[in-house]
């Protein structure tokens, strides 16, 4: 019995040895371009690797684009009628960034209230327009319960939480192309 359990792993060993030792003694090629060379030591069954592409992602939503593009305003001072790079406030802010995509929205927080439909505050998107008082402030949601916004004359464009602003979500909006 011993003697034919070590027939067995002399024979294993030489399965498992002689290839690799076949596979090191072979020349290296000559130039240096990647080459695929036959392992015979692959085991039956197995996949050879291959390149696989770049999973695609999918193409962001226009009120994820409008994100990112206010996003990149975060900083700008608060300036009352203010509507481009250098200031802006609540409604010039939302108005440049859809401009940005193509959409042309008023600079006025209740005339932009007029655009885009109704959004109920469970099922908000980025990008969406979330209005307060009265209809006299506007910011543009960016998920998780925040919105990017302009808050007020000495304070600059901001994330704050739509749960601090006074009074609350009075309505949402979404803009589509």
């Amino acid at each position: 019995m011993a003697f034919l359990s070590r027939i067995c792993l002399l024979a294993l060993s030489l399965v498992l040895v002689v290839p690799a030792a076949v596979a090191v003694a072979q020349p290296a090629p000559k130039h240096r371009s990647l080459t695929l060379v036959h392992n015979p030591a692959r085991l039956p069954g197995s996949v050879p690797l291959t390149p696989q592409p770049a999973p695609r992602r999918a193409p962001l939503s226009l009120g994820q684009r409008a994100v990112r593009i206010a996003a990149l305003e975060l900083g700008t001072p608060y300036r009352y009628g203010g509507s481009g790079p250098g200031g802006f406030d609540c409604s010039g802010l939302v108005a440049y960034v859809y401009g940005r995509l193509g959409i042309a929205l008023p600079h006025n927080a209740a005339a932009q209230f007029g655009y885009g439909r109704p959004v109920d505050q469970g099922h908000l998107k980025p990008g969406d327009l979330v209005f307060f008082h009265g209809l006299g402030h506007v910011g543009l949601y960016i998920g998780h319960g925040r919105m990017i916004h302009a808050p007020q004359t000495g304070e600059r464009v901001e994330v704050q939480s739509i749960a601090v602003r006074n009074g609350g979500v009075e309505a949402a909006r979404r803009i589509t192309s």
